[in-house]
């Protein structure tokens, strides 16, 4: 798996820590960050189709990601 290197204010590292390890959400930071980027992602491909802006599968996998969050 490649490794990045992403600077980030304290504030915003300090609040993702909350959310990691024992008593958080996600083993580690990297996981977190994975979790928030594969988020953040699904939330602009699900604008992304609203706006007819994606071509074939996606548009459709998308919607039905969107159809799935409203329920």
């Amino acid at each position: 798996m490649p490794k990045i290197s992403v600077e980030i204010p304290a504030e915003l590292l300090a609040d993702l820590d909350e959310h990691v390890g024992d008593d958080g959400k996600f083993v580690n930071r990297s996981d977190a960050v994975r979790a928030s980027i594969r988020k953040n992602l699904d939330l602009l491909d699900e604008i992304d189709a609203r706006h007819d802006r994606l071509d074939g599968d996606s548009a459709s996998t998308a919607a039905g990601s969107a159809e799935e969050t409203d329920e």
